[in-house]
């Protein structure tokens, strides 16, 4: 019966793509994208059609390099022109075909009638150039309006997103501001002018979970007050369960599904869209684990300052870290947990001797470690490990990969063909063979360069290993994947992990116990059924609670609310 019911829609979006509607605000058919090539084109897009209604929000997810961006980049008429370009389809804004408008014509539509908002904030702002002004540039290109007039706008529209103290953030620069307020920023400049469209690729991504929800909340204000439609794509189903009316799922460039939030989360059924829905983790952890082993990690009272000046200011002290303890077993993950500066990614870079200055101790092994990196002897160095957020700046662009994943060895004295064939081995764990080794970073997936990097960090034999926002960038099969690789490699190893994370969802299903923190402290930690089921802290449970897709359980395809109402 389920399947039925969601190949009658299936049917009626179909059908619905066949014509356009005359209520449609965006209206996309059969569109095709190829690669600019004489000899050897690729398609990128093919026979793409959707619908965008007022005030909906079509949410388009899949994978990395399904096509949702190219798909929205198409729609924008930002396509480089010496890369992709459109083959076949039509893109209707309003009932006008912008595949037959002059490039002028589409970017006088821009930020009148479409808009988009893009995942880093800082790369879509100039850096040189005070808020206000970016913002008054916008207004000032399309429209004829005094400055005082423009000004008053632009204070309205920073009140409605809800940023503090407006007149501050008009005279501030990017750097100046948080990464939520920066996109808060970018969200204003996007419907100052009260587009019908606003495009949003992947806008929260980067985000801690309680920005996040803020982001999503005032997005859909914001849709509410401007009656603004939004096509917003990610590859987070979590995000989708909070936001989307309707969901289109894309797979190498072609449409894979498509129909109502509830249709797509409860009633997949496309294999590939199951697999999607599936992997998404849970807030609800697993059966606790057995007990721990010898402690091998022990950070007491660990407390580092920074001190902040300006050229027209005294330097004025800031805590990242306070009276920090954590301990770390052998064959155990720990999984640390808060918002951006909270204090983690400092812990990690302690421990690992990145940052000094610190007091308190940190211990490996019952040795305390020197807190600068440069005063630890390499075979202490050698058995603490760290993989980074960004595994593309992690690897040199310029060496091949087993120059990277061997240097290491090779430093700590190990010949060069020894180094070559240990590393060969860790591949194959890893999912790689050994063609792999004469490539370059550029020639692998962000999860095949992920994978590069723990084999790099593992290849040392280290005892501990330090995974810093190590699967946030990623889409939730490859987070999957990778997460699945790091357990696997704790039990060959019996390695212990330090997990850094801001997903409270990933760290329930891969942690044997979480650690909260705020402002530099720790708030509370335990096992995560203590943790998550039972938290203490208002705080944590505001981390809960900000989650996405808390209500719905993504692995049964049904929401929690309606599973307790079958019980």
């Amino acid at each position: 019966m389920a399947m039925r019911v969601a190949d009658q829609t299936q049917a009626v979006d179909s059908t619905r793509s066949a014509a356009v509607s005359a209520d449609a605000v965006l209206a996309v058919r059969n569109l095709g994208v190829q690669t600019v090539s004489r000899s050897d084109p690729k398609p990128i897009l093919q026979s793409v059609s959707f619908d965008v209604y007022p005030m909906e929000t079509l949410c388009i997810v899949g994978e990395s390099g399904s096509g949702k961006s190219v798909t929205a980049f198409s729609i924008m008429g930002l396509l480089p022109p010496d890369a992709l370009r459109q083959t076949a389809g039509t893109v209707l804004l309003n009932g006008r075909n912008l595949a037959e408008s002059a490039y002028g014509d589409i970017l006088a539509l821009r930020a009148t009638t479409m808009s988009m908002v893009f995942q880093e904030p800082m790369t879509a702002l100039n850096p040189v150039k005070r808020v206000g002004e970016q913002l008054d540039e916008v207004i000032r290109i399309h429209r004829k309006l005094p400055a005082a007039v423009r000004k008053d706008k632009i204070m309205k529209m920073l009140a409605e997103v809800n940023l503090p103290d407006p007149p501050r953030v008009y005279a501030a620069y990017p750097h100046e501001l948080s990464g939520g307020q920066r996109q808060r920023i970018v969200i204003a400049m996007a419907l100052i002018l009260e587009p019908k469209l606003l495009i949003a690729d992947e806008p929260t991504t980067a985000l801690d979970v309680t920005t996040q929800k803020q982001i999503l909340y005032l997005m859909k204000q914001l849709q509410k007050t401007h009656g603004t439609s939004i096509i917003f794509i990610t590859h987070d189903f979590g995000v989708v369960a909070e936001i989307a009316d309707r969901i289109l799922v894309m797979r190498h460039g072609a449409m894979v599904e498509t129909g109502s939030r509830d249709q797509i989360l409860s009633l997949p059924v496309d294999p590939y869209t199951r697999e999607l829905v599936s992997a998404v983790p849970g807030i609800h952890p697993p059966p606790p684990k057995p007990a721990k082993h010898d402690l091998v990690l022990s950070v007491r009272d660990l407390s580092k300052t920074y001190r902040k000046k300006t050229l027209f200011s005294r330097a004025r002290a800031i805590a990242a870290l306070r009276d920090v303890h954590i301990d770390v077993h052998r064959d155990e993950v720990v999984g640390v947990v808060g918002e951006s500066g909270s204090g983690k990614s400092t812990l990690a870079r302690c421990v690992v001797g990145l940052v000094g200055g610190w007091t308190g101790e940190v211990s490996l092994a019952g040795r305390p470690l020197e807190p600068a990196s440069r005063d630890r002897p390499y075979a202490v160095k050698q058995k603490i490990q760290i993989v980074f957020q960004d595994p593309y700046r992690s690897l040199n662009p310029r060496r091949r990969i087993v120059a990277s994943l061997t240097e290491g060895l090779v430093n700590y004295g190990m010949p060069a063909a020894r180094a070559r064939q240990k590393v060969a081995d860790v591949l194959s764990i890893i999912g790689l063979d050994d063609s792999a080794l004469d490539r370059y970073p550029h020639q692998f997936s962000g999860g095949q360069r992920q994978r590069l990097c723990l084999a790099r960090a593992v290849v040392m034999e280290p005892e501990v290993l330090i995974a810093d926002e190590a699967t946030s960038a990623l889409d939730v099969t490859v987070q999957g994947q990778v997460l699945d690789l790091l357990l696997d490699i704790k039990r060959r190893t019996h390695i212990a992990v330090l997990f850094i994370t801001h997903d409270l969802r990933v760290a329930a299903q891969i942690s044997d116990r979480i650690v909260v923190m705020q402002y530099g402290r720790i708030v509370e930690q335990g096992v995560p059924q203590e943790v998550i089921s039972r938290p203490r802290e208002a705080y944590t449970r505001e981390l809960i609670n900000s989650a996405p897709g808390a209500g719905w359980d993504f692995k049964n395809f049904r929401a929690f609310g309606a599973a307790a109402a079958e019980s």
